[in-house]
């Protein structure tokens, strides 16, 4: 009886390691769940859920997102506009403009109503995908559009102004080609703004090639 048992408890342990290798395999899979859970993106698709991104220490709340992006595109435009004012009063008035510009007056509501809807557009990509390519090609048309009133306004150079508003509209037709995808209305958003561009471009050009001297 004795050497029964004894022969029974030797043909267990050629499996022991084999049984502790899996328990340490199970161990580590575990643990890597669990880091894993720490950094996964919370993206939810209801209306009033909360998101965050990888690497975040607190969710970020949608509507504080919303406010960023929409507060970070106007943020743009007030820069730009302190430094269009006194351009306003002296170099402006004295070029040569082309057929088809607006009043003065015109400018800043319409860029202020493009700025609140490229904020929204890229608020509702960042709900549907969080950071990413789409996203990254966005901020930077938007930081093209900071350049091109500097270059404009500041350094009164049309001609380089020119350059920064091709740059500018690339990047705004690749930007939407991005967000199409993602989020069809983020992408439709985004329309006005390159068609004010594009009408943009044509003053540009025209206010550089009738002051070219």
């Amino acid at each position: 009886m004795a050497f029964r048992s004894r022969r029974k408890a030797l043909s267990i342990l050629p499996i022991l390691p084999a049984y502790e290798a899996r328990e340490r395999d199970a161990r580590s899979r575990l643990a890597f769940l669990k880091q894993r859970e720490r950094v996964c993106v919370f993206q939810q698709p209801g209306p009033n859920d909360w998101g965050s991104y990888p690497g975040s220490s607190a969710p970020v709340s949608p509507v504080l997102a919303l406010v960023g992006f929409v507060g970070l595109c106007l943020l743009v435009g007030a820069v730009g506009g302190s430094m269009t004012a006194p351009a306003l009063r002296h170099w402006y008035p004295a070029l040569a403009a082309p057929v088809g510009t607006p009043a003065n007056w015109l400018f800043a509501p319409i860029w202020t109503l493009l700025y609140v809807m490229i904020g929204v557009a890229a608020w509702l990509v960042w709900r549907r995908r969080g950071p990413s390519r789409p996203l990254r090609m966005w901020g930077w048309q938007l930081a093209a559009n900071a350049l091109w009133v500097p270059a404009f306004f500041g350094l009164h150079s049309p001609r380089l102004a020119m350059g920064v508003m091709v740059m500018m509209l690339s990047l705004t037709v690749l930007t939407i080609r991005a967000f199409l995808p993602v989020q069809r209305l983020a992408g439709w958003l985004m329309l006005p703004y390159a068609t004010w561009c594009v009408y943009a471009a044509y003053l540009n050009a025209g206010f550089w090639l009738l002051n070219n001297t």
